[in-house]
């Protein structure tokens, strides 16, 4: 099933964008961190009725996607196709249901399509699938490809003349993957100053801690000698983020690191390793979603 756009659903949105730029900074974090906590509670039913999902790298990404769903990109969610729009690629796809809620708020598809996630002939499938559900710029879950695609995105937007920027989200883990590597090599040798990509620095993979199953650091180093613009920053603080994602001062592609936490939001969730994919039980969602109110 195809999904459509929810337009009562892309008014508020709207309404909360012109909330956002006539906020003084502290009511703008506090709007934001309402919105983020939204998400996480949404990705929380998701998860308990479809009994499987990737929980804890939903909580630590979705500051990030609020950020960037609210007011950096150029999007129109009742054209998703809009010649010249600003590309999002979730490279870490395995964390879908945290983008499908994103996606929701903004009036891409109706809300009441959360509850779908992962259900027989649903289109919230398990991993991203760019022809089943809008505002989705490439098919993910095999880790390493999102970059890879990203590159070529805003390199097509440099031959188009046309400003499109493109933001490409990875987990750390995936930082061992040999592609993305390459990625970052072309993207600099290219100067695709309208591409940033951003890793989100849990530091939890499935099992073990990035650093005890294959280690990063120091990936600020790494990703300088590769040719990138550097900006580290709280991963969950939205005034932060927002400064990460201003376009390139460099005419280098930027590198974000985003120093974030496993399952943030929910005390008994964050940084345990267990989360990456654990389901909570009836108890454990009653209190998650008590704290995220």
């Amino acid at each position: 099933m195809l999904l459509g756009t929810d337009v009562t659903q892309v008014e508020a949105w709207r309404k909360l964008q012109e909330k956002l730029t006539a906020a003084s900074v502290t009511d703008r974090s506090a709007l934001l961190h309402r919105r983020a906590n939204d998400t996480r509670s949404d990705v929380v039913r998701m998860i308990d009725h479809a009994g499987q999902g990737h929980i804890g790298g939903d909580f630590s990404v979705t500051d990030i996607l609020t950020v960037l769903f609210n007011g950096v990109l150029r999007i129109d969610p009742n054209d998703p196709q809009k010649a010249g729009r600003d590309r999002f690629v979730l490279s870490k796809g395995h964390c879908a249901a945290a983008l499908y809620a994103t996606l929701a708020s903004c009036g891409y598809f109706s809300p009441d399509e959360l509850l779908t996630f992962m259900g027989p002939l649903s289109a919230l499938n398990g991993h991203p699938n760019r022809n089943k559900v809008p505002g989705v710029e490439t098919n993910t879950g095999p880790l390493g490809h999102g970059l890879p695609v990203a590159v070529g995105q805003a390199l097509a937007a440099k031959l188009a003349g046309n400003g499109a920027r493109v933001f490409a989200v990875m987990g750390d883990g995936e930082m061992q993957e040999g592609s993305n590597w390459e990625a970052l090599m072309t993207g600099a040798h290219y100067g695709l100053d309208n591409l940033t990509a951003v890793v989100d620095r849990n530091r939890l993979q499935q099992g073990a801690r990035t650093e005890d199953t294959s280690s990063l650091d120091p990936l600020d180093e790494k990703l300088l000698a590769f040719g990138w613009e550097l900006r580290i920053i709280d991963g969950h603080d939205y005034e932060q983020l927002a400064a990460a994602f201003k376009p390139s001062s460099t005419g280098k592609p930027v590198a974000v690191i985003a120093n974030t936490t496993k399952g943030k939001g929910v005390s008994f969730i964050e940084d345990r390793v267990e989360w990456h994919h654990k389901v909570p039980s009836t108890e454990q969602v009653v209190l998650a979603l008590e704290e995220l109110a």
